[in-house]
Order: C-alpha cells, then structure tokens, then sequence
C-alpha cells in the first residue's frame, strides 16, 4: 500500500511540474487539471478566482455583445501570466435588469443568480479554496450586487476570505484622464475604445452615436438604478441603448485603459493573496 501510495504521489508530482513546463506560467485553469492535480493545486493556491462576465448583453448599435466577456478573458490571461491563482470556469449569463429591453441572455431572477454563484463558490470551498476572488466585468451597484451577497454568505457560512472587484474598482483618476466625453457609463468612448483594442474587427465604429440620455442631473446622495427603457414613454427611453459618446474611441486609448485595469486588477490579487484564513496562512 506505502508503495501504491508513493507511485501515486509521485505521478501527480510529475503532473504539476509537467503542467508548470508546459505553460511556463504560475496560474492554471481549472479545467484544464486532471482531479488528483486539481485537489492538489485548489489546496496549495493562494487565491481561486471565480470570473464573471456576460456572454451576451446589449453594448449599443456599435459593439459585439460579448464586450463583457472579452475584457474578463483579458484581465483572467494577465493573471494567469502573473500570478498563483486557479482560475474556475467562467459564469456567463447573469443578472442585467437595466438591458432587459434588449436582445440578450439574462437570468432574471436576481436571487436565482445569487443562488448560482454561491452555490458554485462553496463547491470550490469544498475543493479546497483557501480563498475566493470574484472578478465582475460588469458594475458594482448592478451584478455586482447579487454577487457580493453570494460572497459575504461564503464567507460567513465557512470562513473563507471572498472579495469581489468590479469594473469600476479597476478604473481610477488616469482611466478619467484617457477620457474626452462629457461623461459616460456603457459602450461610451472608454469601452468602444478597449474593444477597437481587444476586437476590433467586430467593433462598428460607422454605427457608434453620442448619447447622453435624458437625465436630469443629479445632486443629492442615494443610489437611483439605471435603466435603458425601450418604452417612448419612459423618461429612460434609450433607441441606443448606450450611455457616453462612442464617437471619441481609439484602440490606443482602450490599450491605456487596459493596462490601468491589468495594474489594479494585479494589485487587487496581491494584496488579497496576504489575507489571513482560518488556516492562519
């Protein structure tokens, strides 16, 4: 048995320093593992990320809608690249009630979604995880909502370290400075302009629009949600469907704002990566 035992330790050895020389990179899908190096590594690793972009979802006349899932693809390669992650397969249709006018995959139901991704999240506990990073490619205050109840519930039910970083938290004042519209929010200059960088041939920019909307500025505190209304009555009634001016993007901005996102989004697993567990590691 000793010696079944030491045959077996030492094949999955040699399957995690084989898989190491193959990618030359420090992270891992979690797919591509076999079981055995799989509980090995959910085990080992510092940090399992559970990513979150939208399949498809309504970027506007101008861009494909899988803008969200393309820039998750991105920031999950640089972290693969960079650091000791296990990086779970991805969640591709989620909650998105500002855009259910519009052609797209959705699940509607907020609490069936937040079911969703907690239950995914403790299956990766149960694996193993040491600790557990949701990466939203959407905003914090609408699917990062419900996603950030699935975390808290994790980490109350089981002790495990969970943080979520949204888009905006990777944005800061030089994302601002890239920059020329008047304010923006969705398909707007700064995300055409990561899409003509990431997938251009896919990006319309003959069909990009300025459209600010019909909003009343506002200046007073509370989170008033968003919305893009295909109903001419509604005061958010939006035949774009986008909030920005698309007009202004260039792939050079959108490469500048990448590597912002790429260097937050790196600090964020770092830092994360030092907080202590139940193990105490």
């Amino acid at each position: 048995m000793r010696t079944r035992a030491f045959v077996g330790a030492a094949l999955l050895c040699a399957v995690l320093v084989s898989s190491h020389a193959q990618t030359g990179a420090p992270g891992v899908r979690l797919g591509e593992l076999s079981w055995p190096a799989a509980a090995q590594r959910l085990a080992e690793a510092p940090i399992v990320i559970l990513p979150f972009g939208a399949g498809a979802k309504e970027h506007g006349p101008h861009l494909p809608m899988n803008a969200d899932r393309v820039v998750m693809d991105y920031l999950l390669e640089r972290a693969l690249e960079s650091a000791d992650v296990v990086v779970a397969p991805p969640i591709l249709h989620g909650w998105f009630p500002a855009f259910r006018d519009f052609p797209g995959t959705e699940v509607p139901d907020p609490g069936v979604f937040e079911a969703y991704v907690r239950e995914v999240g403790l299956s990766l506990v149960r694996s193993g995880a040491q600790r557990i990073v949701f990466l939203n490619t959407g905003i914090a205050n609408a699917t990062g909502l419900p996603i950030s109840i699935a975390a808290r519930e994790i980490r109350v039910q089981t002790g495990t370290p969970t943080l979520v970083v949204s888009w905006g938290d990777l944005e800061t004042e030089e994302t601002e400075a890239l920059a020329e519209q008047r304010e923006g929010g969705h398909s707007d200059e700064i995300e055409t302009s990561i899409n003509l960088f990431l997938q251009a041939r896919l990006v319309k920019m003959d069909l990009a629009v300025q459209d600010y909307g019909d909003r009343p500025e506002k200046d007073y505190g509370g989170y008033a949600p968003g919305l893009f209304s295909d109903d001419p009555a509604d005061p958010a009634y939006s035949t774009t469907g986008i909030y920005g001016d698309a007009t202004l993007a260039t792939a050079d901005k959108g490469e500048q704002a990448l590597a912002i996102m790429t260097g937050e989004w790196l600090r964020a697993l770092e830092g994360f990566a030092g907080v202590r567990t139940r193990r105490g590691e």
